[in-house]
């Protein structure tokens, strides 16, 4: 692109101007639901393969059902492994969330497969990936450049090693999954403890001293505030079927039909 600026991400844009970001939890195959959250004011949609029935076929389905669209899509991935990687990144994905990245080793292996070489080990087949991509100038290097790599520190081991998984290389985001290390600690689901919350400002010191971006749930606006006055930038918004309630809740409760009967 001579004499013209490359294509930036806007997540990764916004997250350079130390500006927050929040995903929609997407956890249906609604092609017309994720297009309607790509255009309600979210920066990407975190489609769930962890912990919703979404397939890999309904990621490629999403990615093509929101090309174009406002919020880019990304994957948290059910495992921190490299084929499942490969295949969300090339169906087209944006951003690829890994779970329970307790070790240095794991944080590398996550950096690795999000990247083509020499730098990572990403193979070269990504054919849908290269037909929706939005950089005009071509897939590989631009794919290199903006795709974010986050991980999750989801277990109290991974405390013991902050400082070395958010010094890894081409790692973007150190995330705070205040659910599963709730339950780590031997907290089983309270996740606004003060030991979980120590946890965080933790993983959100350690994110500062390596140049990282600390990300965390938010599941109110109040909480989203008061994380964003801490520093956490990236956020998980609730799930789609959560704000559909929600948003049927405000309606019927006036009228008297919020509860089930």
């Amino acid at each position: 692109m001579t004499g013209e600026r490359r294509w930036e991400s806007p997540v990764r844009r916004r997250l350079r101007e130390s500006q927050p970001v929040f995903g929609c939890t997407i956890t249906t195959a609604s092609l017309e639901l994720a297009a309607r959250a790509a255009t309600a004011g979210f920066d990407f949609l975190w489609l769930e393969l962890e912990h919703s029935p979404i397939t890999l076929e309904t990621v490629r389905h999403i990615v093509l059902a929101t090309r174009s669209l406002p919020a880019l899509p990304f994957a948290r991935v059910p495992v921190t492994e490299t084929w499942i990687a490969k295949r969300v990144l090339d169906a087209g994905v944006h951003g690829v969330i890994f779970p329970f990245v307790s070790t240095p080793a794991l944080a590398r292996q996550a950096a690795h497969a999000c990247r083509y070489p020499p730098v990572g080990g990403r193979g070269s087949g990504a054919s849908l990936a290269t037909t929706c991509w939005p950089d005009a100038d071509g897939y590989y290097d631009s794919a290199d450049r903006n795709i974010l790599v986050i991980v999750i520190i989801e277990q109290a081991e991974a405390l013991d090693h902050l400082d070395e998984i958010a010094a890894t290389p081409g790692v973007d985001v150190i995330f705070v999954g205040t659910g599963d290390l709730s339950f780590s600690l031997g907290l089983r689901g309270q996740q606004t403890h003060p030991k979980v919350e120590h946890a965080a400002a933790q993983v959100l010191d350690a994110a500062r001293r390596h140049g990282k971006v600390a990300g965390r749930p938010a599941g109110s606006v109040e909480a989203a505030q008061s994380y964003i006055n801490q520093g956490f930038l990236f956020f998980q918004a609730p799930t789609d079927l959560a704000s559909f309630e929600a948003g049927a809740r405000q309606f019927l409760g006036p009228l008297g039909r919020s509860d089930s009967a």
